[in-house]
């Protein structure tokens, strides 16, 4: 009975979203004319030092028609902003001149490449090069000349900020603000090979401490810069070409590992990766003795829960064209997932003999294709791993592709198959935002009993400012093994529903935005029993964004396990097998990121299967200058059950420091009291030229079984990856 008042209550929900969803609908202009921006050819060389004082700058013809989107949507920007484009033979160069008439307060509080730029002043531009409304690169300032970049894919709906193109910038600060410069090598982009190039560009301007943000196109609530359906024109560029690029990435690594009670190790190898065009758009990446020996240390997780934890990928050369890869099943049943390839299932370390990837757009279509070979390793002998993805565009801003995944052994095969739809158009009903879609895969495992199995899934999708309203089926049936991707659990299909309502006061005196969430859920049934297997819901009476940039929620939490068999949820501590509802609360609050000292505190309590359950994190982070930062974080686990009671205690420090935007690095700290491990990872990078990189490593493992600190290991690491293009 109570399970079906729960049911009855999920679908009264969703018939109150329905209703709202007819009658509510909100719409706003984004273009501004002039929409186009022709960029400039030059003859002699552009000395980059972000004074925008060479006479080509003033031939140039700018651009200035910025629109704010915060806080005062489609009103005028407050403060002027003025963009160029010119243009060489191999490089791209974006001049922005930023006035600010309090030029004295200027929030420039990072320095290190790939910075937190969503806390400080900066510029942003986006460039669409194959002009496909679906594709760009994001380039990213501060008045400290930082660095940030990102590879743009689904029209900012995957934002791939791991990806590190070869690119640089120089800023100047002036008495009437600041400006800079940037140099893009045309050979970091990939564009079609035709004499005159049609590419979309937008630009944004954020000044924090009004919380302003300003848009030249594209400015809607609905939007993002990131979404280059909404950009303007560049127009312009002729006879240009990247097609002769060859690119070589050589390594050389030395070090030593020294253990608690083994002999000191001393390390040293040589690799690296050969790039080639082979297409305009179309890159073939040939990688030998691959190695990860710069990646920062996983940060420890606290699972509390039946089911498979999710460890985001770090290594550069997974990360690099990832998006390239993904598959439309979602997050927590993906058909590939890279962390499977050079790491076991501890995460240590499995080496790479080398391989072959292949990524790029040939006209409609997106390819991604990858081939690596691993060694043997303990028990498990040398493996093949291969993926291959396949997209096409079609219509204004959808696709459809299909993937194959492979991992082959000595006398063992898995293979996982599939096809996905996207549906997506940002001009919906007065430019909204809409997507559908789908996707079904199948998987074969040559020594399973039952060899193959289906994995599917449908969306829908409304991300909007003021209605933000998503819906998904996924199904994973019995068979289902992708063992080269990742599953959190197996044998479900789960329903999920998430509407929120956020609406804007006209007159407040602090509050920017309402956060309301009538329902979110996640119902979870076994496949072959369609009886519950979980259930977790939230309900959010009160959230809201304040005008100076602070968030808070309140939310009230519905939550149902099914245990089939007993779960032992902890050492000596056994939950028996049954049906368990029961009831939490939450608050968080965080602060705005932009200040000098800022924070976050999150408390979650209330029932947990049979008992009780507490948890509180806190984490405050203090920049001290454009130089250092340091943040600290805290979390407590207080679990109270017939069966025993039990507490986690996570402690985590870092700090980050920059000496310029060429030279950075971090020392970074980790313990809890299930590990009794103490880690600490110490990183500097350098980079001499763009491109690259010296990086320095020193890992450290200390015991606290005792209640000592005892030295298990220390591994000192130094790796130099350059660069040669011929």
């Amino acid at each position: 009975m109570l399970f079906e008042r729960e049911k009855r209550s999920i679908e009264r929900a969703l018939l109150l979203l329905f209703i709202l969803f007819v009658f509510v609908q909100i719409s706003l202009g984004q273009i501004s004319v002039p929409d186009s921006l022709k960029a400039f050819r030059v003859q002699q060389p552009i000395k980059l030092d972000g004074k925008l004082d060479e006479a080509v700058w003033k031939k140039a013809l700018p651009i200035s028609n910025f629109t704010q989107r915060e806080l005062r949507e489609g009103d005028t920007a407050t403060q002027p902003t003025r963009v160029a484009v010119l243009y060489d033979d191999e490089n791209l160069y974006i001049g922005a001149w930023c006035f600010d008439n309090q030029p004295d307060k200027l929030t420039a509080s990072r320095m290190q490449r790939d910075f937190d730029y969503w806390t400080d002043d900066n510029f942003e531009l986006i460039v669409d090069t194959y002009g496909d409304k679906r594709n760009g690169y994001l380039f990213v300032t501060n008045p400290n000349a930082a660095r940030s970049d990102a590879m743009i894919s689904r029209n900012g709906s995957a934002v791939n900020r791991a990806w590190d193109g070869v690119w640089n910038v120089k800023v100047q600060k002036t008495a009437w603000g600041w400006s800079a410069e940037f140099k893009i090598p045309f050979a970091t982009l990939k564009f079609r090979k035709q004499q005159e190039q049609h590419w979309g560009i937008n630009f944004e301007r954020n000044i924090r401490r009004i919380r302003e943000q300003d848009l030249w196109q594209g400015w809607s609530r609905d939007a993002d810069l990131e979404q280059v359906s909404r950009a303007g024109n560049l127009t312009g560029i002729k006879n240009i070409s990247n097609t002769s690029l060859i690119e070589m990435k050589p390594y050389a690594i030395g070090g030593i590992e020294i253990p608690r009670s083994e002999k000191t190790n001393w390390l040293g190898n040589l690799g690296g990766d050969v790039n080639f065009l082979i297409r305009p758009t179309l890159k073939l990446n040939l990688t030998v003795n691959t190695d990860f020996a710069q990646v920062e240390s996983d940060a420890m997780q606290v699972n509390l829960t039946r089911f498979s934890l999710y460890y985001p990928e770090k290594r550069e050369f997974f990360l690099e064209g990832k998006d390239y890869f993904k598959f439309g099943l979602g997050y927590s049943m993906q058909p590939f997932y890279s962390r499977r390839i050079g790491l076991a299932p501890d995460r240590h370390i499995v080496p790479i003999y080398g391989g072959a990837r292949i990524m790029g757009k040939e006209g409609n279509a997106s390819l991604g294709a990858m081939s690596l070979q691993t060694a043997p390793k303990d028990s498990t002998p040398t493996t093949n791993y291969s993926v291959v993805r396949w997209k096409q565009d079609i219509l204004k801003e959808s696709s459809v592709g299909i993937i194959a995944v492979s991992k082959l052994q000595p006398g063992r095969q898995n293979f996982v198959y599939g096809a996905d739809f996207t549906y997506f158009n940002s001009h919906f009903r007065n430019d909204k935002n809409i997507s559908f879609g789908g996707a079904v895969s199948q998987s074969y495992t040559s020594d399973f009993e039952k060899q193959t199995g289906l994995a599917s899934r449908i969306f829908f999708d409304y991300p909007n400012d003021f209605i933000d309203f998503s819906a998904i089926w996924d199904r994973a049936a019995e068979g289902f093994n992708p063992e080269v991707g990742f599953m959190r659990r197996r044998n479900y299909q789960m329903f999920n529903a998430d509407f929120r309502l956020k609406p804007r006061p006209k007159k407040s005196g602090f509050i920017r935005q309402y956060v309301f969430k009538p329902f979110d859920f996640n119902y979870y049934i076994d496949d072959r029993t369609h009886q519950l297997q979980s259930l977790w819901s939230e309900f959010r009476p009160l959230g809201f964004i304040t005008k100076s940039g602070e968030q808070f929620e309140f939310n009230i939490q519905r939550k149902a396990e099914n245990l089939t068999t007993d779960f032992e949820i902890h050492e000596h501590v056994v939950i028996p097998k049954g049906e368990y509802w029961f009831t939490d609360f939450e608050l968080q609050l965080e602060t705005f990121q932009g200040r000098q000292l800022y924070g976050a505190v999150f408390v979650n309590w209330g029932g947990f299967y049979d008992g009780k359950q507490s948890i509180y994190k806190g984490e405050l982070t203090w920049q001290a200058s454009r130089f250092i930062k340091f943040s600290g974080q805290y979390s407590r686990y207080d679990i109270r059950l017939p069966e025993g009671d039990f507490v986690v205690h996570q402690f985590g420090g870092r700090a980050d420091f920059a000496v310029n935007p060429d030279l950075f690095g971090s020392l970074f700290g980790q313990w809890n009291n299930e590990e009794k491990v103490v880690l600490l990872n110490f990183r500097v990078n350098w980079i001499p030229t763009p491109g690259t990189n010296f990086y320095f490593v020193v890992n450290q493992g200390y015991d606290t079984q005792t209640n000592r600190l005892t030295l298990e290991y220390t591994t000192i690491q130094a790796k130099l990856i350059w660069r040669f293009v011929l």
